[in-house]
């Protein structure tokens, strides 16, 4: 009575990584098509602009901090 079950588990883990492999197919198979030619994506112009930001690598100076007694005494 194993037999058959393994078997139907295995038919089944068989029967989904097909379906994941062709839904992958599907939505890559150009790429990889174009790989086997040779083309590169690189090739073409990229469809997304990159965005320019302007981001100032200078730190704000900051007041320096005063220790109170109080707290002096406390460390």
């Amino acid at each position: 009575m194993l037999a058959p079950l393994a078997t139907l588990a295995f038919l089944t883990a068989l029967w989904a990584v097909v379906v994941m492999l062709a839904e992958m197919a599907s939505h890559s198979g150009g790429k990889v098509v174009a790989a086997l030619k040779g083309h590169s994506l690189l090739d073409t112009a990229p469809t997304v602009r990159p965005i320019a930001v302007r981001v100032s690598l200078r730190s704000r100076p900051r007041p320096a901090l005063r220790a109170q007694s109080r707290l002096r005494a406390a460390a």
